[in-house]
């Protein structure tokens, strides 16, 4: 195995970790910038309101994407593993 097909799976784990943790991390930053704005406007300072809603909406975030995340996931290993059977098998 060359030093590209390396970089080349490299590159691909960064891709496929960006691919599985950027939805997430996306949907709990718009859900506490609005949470925070509200309680900035009405000055309700209570913890548990900021905490629930993000909660619920990464639940739902990951209902929603969690078969596109399975299938990313499962791809990348099937390639990751393949390569190694490759580099075993020369």
């Amino acid at each position: 195995m060359a030093e590209t097909d390396i970089a080349g799976l490299m590159r691909e784990a960064m891709l496929v970790t960006l691919k599985l943790g950027g939805p997430p991390l996306v949907v709990g930053l718009a859900v506490g910038l609005i949470v925070s704005l509200l309680q900035a406007i009405t000055q309700i300072s209570e913890s548990t309101l900021a905490f629930v809603p993000k909660v619920l909406a990464l639940f739902a975030t990951l209902f929603l994407l969690g078969p596109f995340m399975l299938s990313t996931l499962t791809d990348y290993t099937h390639r990751l593993f393949d390569a190694l059977v490759a580099v075993g098998g020369s």
